[in-house]
């Protein structure tokens, strides 16, 4: 039985064909099955496997390595707050002291309700408007207590923020042009190549 919710699944064999070796697509496809629980379980990271023919250790050894691929639970929303250099200077820190009190946990942990975890960071690329905040990946240019607050708060209520999605997920949209290729052809085309392949080494 597949780990993979159906249109998961077949979102994932397609993107497997789009690619001269399976095994190409394994961060695309960990970034599909993120979405479906916020991180991945043991079970997705073996059918993950199986989909790009690798090893489940390499999968888990793969998403062990990449920041925005996760092997633990996290909460909807996760929050990095940058303390390198340029935002240490402009209160990094002090921000993320804030933001631990805000959503209740501490640096690392997440939070009861299930509802942020809160990770210091180090530098996230947007030093002209420090301290720098993302939440889920994105930058919510939260730069004061008062600002990050009025955002936690409108998390909190369910109100949808349309630039943050939730925990797992990192496209802003599904994508519907641009990747798309019809499945046989696709299978033709690697057809004729491997046995253009053999040719040549023959």
């Amino acid at each position: 039985m597949s780990a993979l919710t159906p249109d998961r699944r077949t979102r994932a064999e397609h993107l497997v064909a789009l690619y001269p070796e399976k095994r190409s697509a394994l961060i695309p496809i960990c970034h599909i099955a993120q979405e479906q629980e916020g991180h991945l379980t043991d079970e997705l990271m073996i059918e993950v496997a199986e989909l790009v023919g690798v090893t489940p250790a390499e999968v888990q050894g793969t998403v062990s390595f990449y920041d925005m691929l996760r092997i633990e639970p996290v909460g909807k929303y996760v929050v990095s707050v940058c303390t390198n250099i340029a935002c240490l200077l402009a209160g990094g820190e002090e921000m993320l002291e804030h933001v631990e009190k805000t959503t209740g946990t501490r640096r690392g942990g997440t939070s009861s309700d299930g509802m942020f975890t809160v990770e210091e960071a180090e530098c996230l690329a947007d030093c002209d408007v420090v301290p720098c905040v993302q939440i889920n990946n994105r930058f919510v240019r939260t730069t004061t207590p008062e600002t990050f607050d009025a955002l936690a708060a409108r998390l909190r209520s369910g109100e949808t923020v349309t630039d943050i999605p939730t925990s797992g997920i990192v496209s802003r949209v599904e994508r519907s042009v641009g990747l798309v290729a019809d499945p046989e052809v696709v299978a033709q085309e690697r057809s004729a190549l491997r046995a253009s392949d053999q040719k040549a080494t023959s």
